[in-house]
């Protein structure tokens, strides 16, 4: 018997009658009847006896629909499953993050995410590149959104936004009443930025090369989170991202862009072998969606920068 035999013979013996089962199925009482004969026939059983217009199930009908309804069970729970797993439920994603992004970015991503597939496991780590690219490689992470571009055979990226380097400095300081800092505002600065050897120092050094008023810095960080607290400690004032930079502020921080400053985009990095899952897409969406947000958000007129 194939699903839709399956299907008629079922209605029959659940509506106990040609017409009732036509009514349940939406189609002509005739369809039904040719349908019952050519599974008796077909099954060389008689299945029903009629008598007076109503259907009697025969012992091997009533043996046979015990069978059927446990496969209509097995049906009903695929169908199930599969609402399931459109809300995300029985689903995890592993999410890497930079540590820019992994302060505002992922973190409401996965916020709507968590809001959307409310049965879906989520897990946020934050790591720095290389760390990424081993998680991936070794699948012990989904996904990860990375402020840097990843190279490797095995991985692949797409452009989810960007970032771009600003400065930090105390609220009060006069960098306030500007619109954007330059390389030579900096120079009667104390500064502090990305020590050389960092990915993100190496960006910088590449487009400062290119302005000779570019001042050397005072203090060298590893992360923008530990520049931004030495400017809130009175250290100086500090070149770092901006995802990282919009962070802080309402800290007694300020923070202005770069004038003509570089812009870098930013990535989810996956395998490139296996397909990424429903879940994984939606969570790629809403990292574009909240890197649109963001902008919104701080560049907006009321907006406290």
């Amino acid at each position: 018997m194939n699903l839709r035999q399956i299907e008629v013979f079922r209605a029959v013996m659940v509506a106990g009658s040609v017409t009732d089962a036509a009514r349940l199925l939406h189609v002509s009482q005739p369809g039904i009847s040719r349908m019952l004969a050519h599974i008796e026939l077909k099954l060389g059983l008689r299945l029903f006896e009629r008598r007076r217009g109503r259907l009697t199930p025969t012992p091997e009908a009533e043996a046979l629909f015990a069978e059927v309804e446990e496969v209509y069970r097995g049906v009903q729970r695929i169908g199930e499953r599969a609402r399931e797993l459109e809300s995300g439920g029985g689903l995890a994603l592993e999410v890497l993050a930079s540590p820019s992004t992994a302060l505002e970015v992922v973190p409401r991503a996965l916020a709507a995410l968590a809001a959307a597939r409310p049965t879906a496991r989520l897990y946020l780590e934050a790591q720095l590149v290389r760390e990424m690219v081993r998680q991936l490689v070794a699948h012990e992470a989904d996904i990860a959104v990375s402020t840097l571009p990843v190279e490797h055979a095995l991985l692949t990226s797409e452009t989810v936004g960007a970032w771009s380097l600003g400065c930090v400095f105390p609220a009060d300081h006069p960098f306030a009443r500007r619109r954007s800092v330059g390389p030579r505002d900096l120079r009667a600065e104390r500064l502090i930025a990305f020590s050389a050897d960092t990915p993100q120092g190496r960006l910088v050094d590449a487009w400062r090369r290119r302005d000779r008023a570019w001042p050397s810095a005072k203090i060298e960080v590893r992360s923008g989170q530990a520049a931004c607290s030495l400017v809130a400690c009175g250290a100086g004032v500090a070149v770092v991202d901006d995802l990282t930079a919009r962070f802080w502020l309402g800290a007694g921080l300020g923070f202005r862009p770069l004038s003509q400053g570089p812009s870098f985009p930013a990535y989810a990095v996956h395998s490139a072998a296996t397909p990424l899952s429903g879940l994984a897409r939606d969570f790629i969406e809403r990292v574009r969606a909240a890197f649109r947000a963001i902008r919104r958000v701080h560049e907006s007129p009321t907006a406290d920068s």
